[in-house]
């Protein structure tokens, strides 16, 4: 017959006291410790499960977002972007050749052909820039002089694609979607230099 050795004393997972344990898996020196130490585990089960279900939750939630919504939330990082970008290189409005003012809330992201008119191509950054609220909203855009200060920005080519690109476009929830996540990461990197 062999005589099994004492344990080593152990510090106690609820309090933190020396005991002299009974067996090799006891983490507690009393029941009262062995219970405060089940609720914590439990608090962390039921914290790991709440966190689980409001993932859960955001992804149905994004599953049942609609066309409309995912077109505003694509076109909302879109404009940020176009905002930025122009922004960053310093350019004047489009449509008046005046700077902006970039310290509040006096810069829309203007298309040359408006998202109504022309609905396939809102997300081409040749058709989109930075102009003042002032022309974008209160003139209708200044079509005339933006027009003009498209062509000197990108070249009279590229303006007359823009005015003949005539299509039906239909976007898809996965279009819409993988835009969005394109103009974040571009404006990501942007903000990154």
């Amino acid at each position: 017959m062999t005589i099994a050795k004492p344990l080593k004393p152990k510090a106690c997972k609820a309090c933190k006291t020396l005991f002299q344990p009974r067996s090799s898996w006891a983490r507690a020196c009393s029941v009262l410790c062995g219970l405060e130490i089940a609720r914590k585990v439990s608090e962390k089960k039921s914290h790991a499960a709440a966190v689980a279900d409001r993932k859960e939750t955001r992804e149905r939630l994004e599953a049942m977002k609609t066309i409309p919504q995912l077109l505003r939330e694509a076109q909302v990082s879109f404009n940020v972007f176009i905002r930025e970008r122009d922004r960053q290189a310093g350019y004047p409005c489009i449509s008046s050749g005046r700077p902006l003012d970039w310290s509040g809330n006096g810069v829309d992201a203007g298309h040359f052909r408006s998202v109504g008119a022309a609905p396939h191509i809102r997300y081409n950054e040749d058709n989109c820039h930075a102009q003042s609220k002032h022309d974008n909203q209160y003139l209708s855009g200044n079509m005339g002089a933006y027009r003009v200060g498209l062509i000197a920005r990108i070249g009279l080519e590229r303006v007359q694609a823009l005015e003949c690109a005539n299509f039906l476009h239909k976007w898809t929830r996965e279009e819409l979607i993988e835009i969005k996540r394109a103009y974040m990461a571009k404006l990501k990197e942007l903000k990154g230099r």
